[in-house]
């Protein structure tokens, strides 16, 4: 097995901030001027950019994104998944001037014909009967676990440590040293302590969710089918099989968040491995960048919830906390419409899923070929490396294997060479317009990057 040189290291990624820093001269303008903006960016995320101030977007198509100084990378990022369906994918572009143009009507708190077919549409991926939209997958776990705390008279989220579901307060949870609930590093503000709202088990442990379930108060085991913002950590065999049985056997209902994992397939994880949620939440791609998200309820769901409503217990029509005037609105419904029509079909996931192989196969083969002690996963068309070997089997093993210098590393050199990675991990994913020479190229320069720290 090859040590990392931790000198070498830093001399390397000195190098390459240098080079970063040399080239994108406008981009770093940009940033410093920016003083009316919070972090100088519009969102503070986006200083996660390596480098020390992030790339400046002037047009992107496809997967190619090109910056202000007039450098064009191959993306593998795509929005960390937002735009899965490749940056302003045709179909999708003509829907939505349509809409904006011929039509009119962006948002009109009014219903669409096109939302009902996305309804179906979603039915016929993921098998849930009924479903609501929103403007994000936030939104949409947000939602969801209200009426999943409605239906069950229960006040806790069962979540795994080191999972994502957006900003929801309650996920930001991992289990503490004697086994309660507490709040994950780097949490802002949580507005009560953890232990009030969740309980925090690990991934691919049945023993930990069960000692959870078993205190009788939890509502919902809320998760993603495999890991994913932590890096890929897959299932192991019987796990989500052991969730189902736990979550029916203790009363909580299983709530899938397959916003990431729809990479899966084009009925996203769910359909390529039959699970069968109470609930289920999907956001980013399916609107081809324009926000939205969508939330999948199943009937005995929607039977509990209006129990409630009927009473006047609750109330999910006008004042009751589950919905947004602009959820649901014509753009973002004409949006998802075009590109699961069009964009995202069974051809485009066989396309992606193939590419996907190949790119874990030459990251692999590098791997091997400098004895790295690293491991690549793969989810549909969704490849991640990691810094472990062998692969993390939890939250907790995954963010151990975290690196920062590794990290920064690999993703100045790969931008400085033209790629582009997820800035938030080492996540590539393919969409439509990818080809076999976009990842033989990330597997020459991968190859390149590794060798210069290894060899």
């Amino acid at each position: 097995m090859t040590d990392t040189d931790r000198a070498r290291l830093a001399r390397l990624l000195s190098a390459e901030q240098e080079t970063y820093s040399a080239e994108h001269p406008r981009s770093r303008e940009l940033f410093e001027a920016g003083t009316n903006l919070f972090g100088r960016v519009p969102m503070t995320w986006m200083n996660k950019w390596s480098g020390g101030f992030p790339l400046y977007l002037d047009h992107a198509r496809g997967n190619r994104i090109t910056d202000v100084d007039g450098h064009t990378y191959v993306d593998f990022a795509l929005g960390d998944t937002g735009a899965m369906a490749g940056h302003s994918p045709a179909p999708t572009t003509a829907a939505v001037a349509r809409r904006m143009g011929e039509l009119g009507g962006i948002t009109t708190m009014l219903p669409s014909a096109d939302a009902q077919w996305v309804g179906a549409e979603l039915t016929r991926r993921f098998g849930m009967p009924l479903w609501s939209f929103t403007l994000s997958a936030t939104d949409a776990n947000r939602w969801a676990v209200r009426l999943a705390r409605l239906a069950t008279g229960r006040s806790k989220i069962l979540v795994f440590a080191y999972s994502y579901h957006g900003s929801v307060d309650e996920t930001f949870a991992i289990t503490g040293p004697d086994g309660t609930t507490v709040s994950r590093p780097g949490n802002v503000a949580p507005p009560v302590p953890l232990d009030v709202t969740t309980r925090a088990a690990t991934w691919n442990d049945l023993a930990s969710v069960e000692r959870q379930l078993a205190h009788g108060d939890v509502a919902a085991i809320l998760t993603e089918p495999a890991m994913t913002n932590i890096g890929i950590v897959l299932p192991e065999p019987g796990f989500l099989e052991g969730l189902r049985e736990l979550a029916t056997r203790y009363g909580a209902l299983l709530m899938i968040d397959e916003t990431h994992t729809f990479s899966a397939g084009w009925g996203g994880a769910t359909r390529e491995w039959g699970l069968e949620p109470d609930l289920f939440v999907i956001g980013k791609s399916i609107g081809g960048g324009i926000p939205c998200g969508a939330y999948g309820i199943s009937e005995a769901v929607a039977a509990a919830v209006t129990g409630h409503t009927d009473t006047g217990e609750a109330d999910i029509i006008d004042v009751g906390g589950v919905g947004g005037t602009l959820a649901g609105n014509a753009l973002s419904t004409a949006a998802m419409r075009a590109t699961l029509d069009e964009v995202l079909t069974e051809d485009a996931f066989a396309h992606m899923t193939a590419l996907a192989t190949a790119f874990t196969e030459g990251v692999q083969g590098v791997l091997d070929e400098y004895d790295v002690p690293w491991s690549v996963s793969r989810l549909g068309a969704r490849s991640e490396y990691r810094f472990a070997r062998p692969a993390p089997r939890s939250g907790e093993e995954s963010a151990a294997a975290h690196d920062d210098d590794l990290d920064a590393y690999l993703h100045l050199a790969m931008c400085n060479r033209g790629i582009l990675m997820t800035p938030f991990h080492n996540m590539a994913l393919m969409c439509p317009d990818t080809t076999r020479d976009d990842v033989d190229r990330h597997t020459a320069v991968f190859r390149e990057v590794v060798a210069a720290l290894y060899d």
